[in-house]
């Protein structure tokens, strides 16, 4: 069992910047994957990010060179590093951990509006 916990979510200006964390239950060396995804009021929850237990990272078109995947093994924490944010980077986004298993934290609300 794996549990996820994400924070850092919140109301930011077209241009900002924010940083996620996705506190994990076990240690991330121990995961296959780890991934953010996000999902936008009635669309499909889509992948923003992600790293392997290796740290090869994948980023979507739409976010690469603004976004950055980042592990801690000492905090067990993933990071998502947000750059010169878009009104359509507004979701939930979603921390996500491969191990046998697909598990998915609770979410955590990004606004981006002026």
């Amino acid at each position: 069992q794996v549990e996820l916990e994400e924070s850092g979510g919140g109301l930011v200006q077209p241009g900002g910047s924010l940083k996620l964390s996705c506190a994990v239950s076990v240690s991330i060396t121990s995961i296959a994957v780890m991934g953010w995804y996000r999902q936008a009021p009635g669309k499909q929850r889509e992948l923003v990010a992600s790293i392997t237990h290796e740290g090869n990272t994948n980023y979507a078109d739409s976010v690469k060179g603004r976004f950055t995947i980042s592990g801690n093994s000492a905090k067990n924490t993933v990071y998502l590093q947000m750059n010169s944010l878009k009104p359509e980077d507004t979701a939930v986004y979603y921390c996500n951990a491969y191990r046998y298993f697909d598990y998915w934290g609770q979410g955590t609300q990004v606004t981006v509006s002026s």
